[in-house]
């Protein structure tokens, strides 16, 4: 992990490879680029020309763009970064939180192999620290454990191993503890896209939850694991149903991080397929190389509940991870089976590959019973979210208009782009089964809206329920972007963990 500082140091004076600056479109009605604050001190040691340099070289402010320069006469750091923030603001200094964060990880990218670099971006409090510091710490990731070196292979450098924050107030209580939120929730971040992007050969149910295991000592966080043979004698016909056609066995895995001063229990439900091949109703050439991300909902459920406890927030979370591997075999359940579930109901199922839902209907029922304040279920669920809102927004579902609101709401105010969707009552018809108490497939035409419905049937009555989607935003198949890597992203994370904090304020309806 990048290590991370605040410094009051001169930009000039500081020992360094890069020094960081930002730089922005000017705003409308005026030409050419805006030096953002934080870089005066760059800026003046160019002559007040920096700007003006930088459009020579091409430069335009755009978001996530990197122009890089020799540093002006007398700087220790031989190089000057500029990153582009997008459109300066037409009132004021002051640049949005999740501009700060693209740009600091856009710049801590392009910063791959060096040992330190100097961000001066725009600070005006502890809000704008902690944003610089998330995107810089996430956007030095790199999953590098299968490669030579622990280097990328195609350019052989490793991450940015050192970051300081120029502008901040080393001694300051908020800013102390902006840095220390940032760093916790980045590097649990950062963890859950190391398991996404774990191949399926290393990580399965009994893999992911030795982890589990092993955090929960870490952290304080009681974690209780459910074999195969518990899972059969509590009678979890989804889950056992899935990883039927798989010789690794799946589980359930339960993290309860509990504060004596909560006085609200949030319950975060993850699906967790560790490798999806679609079962017996396999999937198609080209659908299968990514499918070890099929479990990136249970990890943004596990890193939010790590990430709470490292907080210390004043709620209590239960995290569930239901785990398992969807497999064909001789073993496996068939199109037409009926799985007796957890909660008593009896499910037909017409497709193997919707197995997700069914993973996930055990685990929100079994999360019912100890009658939560709210739960909330991540899930990379349906293609068809990802056909409604691209691969990088998140749907949300909910059984109450207003707590969907709030969970986009706090999507919103931590970075992560989400769509609030409806639960149409007139899809859930196309569920009904002759055979069983309902289907696990209904219309194609709104699948993610299907699949909604049916989770909604197995969340406890009178219990407030979220189902996000991230079916898009979890893997990223392109190049990387602002602080997000190509491959697992960690999506919902920071959304989880906010809606813990709001929560525990007791500003969470």
């Amino acid at each position: 992990m990048t290590a991370l500082t605040l410094s009051t140091a001169a930009a000039s004076g500081l020992r360094a490879d890069a020094i960081v600056v930002g730089v922005a479109k000017s705003p409308k009605g005026a030409k050419g680029l805006t030096v953002a604050p934080g870089a005066e001190a760059v800026d003046k040691a160019y002559d007040g020309s920096l700007a003006g340099i930088l459009e020579t070289l091409g430069a335009s402010g755009a978001e996530g763009e990197v122009t890089k320069l020799p540093a002006p006469s007398g700087f220790k750091a031989p190089v000057v970064v500029a990153v582009g923030l997008g459109a300066a603001p037409e009132k004021d200094d002051t640049f949005g939180a999740e501009a700060l964060r693209r740009a600091a990880g856009a710049a801590a990218r392009a910063l791959a192999g060096a040992k330190k670099a100097a961000f001066a971006l725009p600070i005006a409090d502890p809000a704008d620290v902690g944003a610089v510091a998330e995107g810089a710490l996430l956007g030095a990731y790199a999953f590098d454990a299968y490669k030579d070196n622990g280097k990328d292979a195609k350019n052989g450098k490793a991450p940015l191993a050192e970051v300081s924050l120029l502008g901040g107030k080393p001694r300051d209580a908020a800013y102390k503890a902006a840095i220390a939120r940032a760093t916790a929730v980045t590097e649990e971040l950062n963890r859950a896209r190391d398991l996404i992007n774990t191949p399926p050969n290393d990580l399965n149910p009994e893999a992911f939850a030795a982890v589990a295991t092993a955090a929960g000592k870490e952290h304080g966080i009681k974690v209780q694991v459910l074999d195969e043979k518990a899972l059969a004698k509590g009678g979890y016909g989804g889950i056992l149903g899935v990883g039927a056609g798989s010789a690794a066995a799946p589980r359930l895995v339960k993290l309860s991080y509990t504060s004596s001063k909560a006085t609200k229990t949030l319950a975060f439900v993850g699906k967790g397929i560790t490798y999806d091949s679609g079962g017996i109703s396999l999937k198609p050439a080209g659908h299968n190389e990514t499918m070890k991300c099929d479990m990136s909902g249970a990890a943004a459920v596990f890193a939010a509940v790590v990430a709470a406890a490292r907080l210390g927030l004043e709620v209590n979370v239960t995290g569930w991870l239901a785990l398992a591997e969807n497999m064909p075999s001789g073993s496996a359940t068939r199109p037409g089976d009926v799985l007796r579930m957890y909660s008593g109901k009896t499910v037909e199922v017409l497709n193997t590959d919707a197995e997700g839902r069914l993973v996930l209907a055990d685990a929100l029922w079994k999360a019912s019973e100890e009658n939560p304040d709210a739960i909330i279920d991540v899930a990379t669920l349906t293609g068809a979210m990802v056909l409604a809102l691209g691969n990088r927004t998140f749907g949300v579902m909910a059984n109450d208009d207003a707590f969907r609101a709030s969970v986009v709401e706090a999507a919103e105010e931590v970075g992560e782009e989400s769509w609030p969707m409806p639960l149409p009552e007139h899809l859930r018809k196309g569920m009904d089964s002759p055979t069983a108490d309902i289907a696990n497939m209904g219309e194609r035409m709104g699948g993610g809206l299907v699949a909604g419905l049916f989770l909604r049937e197995f969340v406890g009555e009178g219990i407030t329920w979220a189902h996000l989607d991230i079916a898009g935003p979890a893997f990223n198949e392109q190049g990387p972007f602002g602080y997000t890597p190509k491959g697992g992203t960690g999506s919902a994370v920071r959304t989880l963990v906010r809606l813990a904090e709001l929560t525990a304020a007791g500003d969470l309806g």
